[in-house]
């Protein structure tokens, strides 16, 4: 269970920017296979994680809390993450 409130879209924010940083996470096999096809390498969904921004957020999801994050690479290319929101390992889903 989550330490924090999971409704409280900044205290998710800063958690998962800090378990970016210290890369403190686990990607799905499907998120393995989206990067594969849509050509984004491990530095890139960093990037995105670290500097981006949650646009939706999802307390209640049947899979646990989760959220959905919108950002760039350094070259500018936009990306949206699913990632957990309440797991003491990031879980990313590109």
């Amino acid at each position: 269970m989550a330490d924090f409130d999971v409704t409280d879209v900044q205290a998710a924010l800063q958690r998962i920017q800090a378990q970016t940083r210290t890369e403190h996470l686990r990607l799905t096999i499907h998120a393995q296979q989206e990067m594969l096809d849509e050509d984004i390498s491990l530095d890139q969904l960093l990037q995105t994680l670290t500097t981006g921004q949650i646009i939706e957020n999802y307390p209640q999801h049947r899979r646990g809390p989760c959220c959905l994050m919108s950002g760039q690479t350094q070259a500018g290319r936009l990306l949206h993450v699913v990632c957990t929101t309440a797991q003491p390992v990031l879980i990313g889903e590109a």
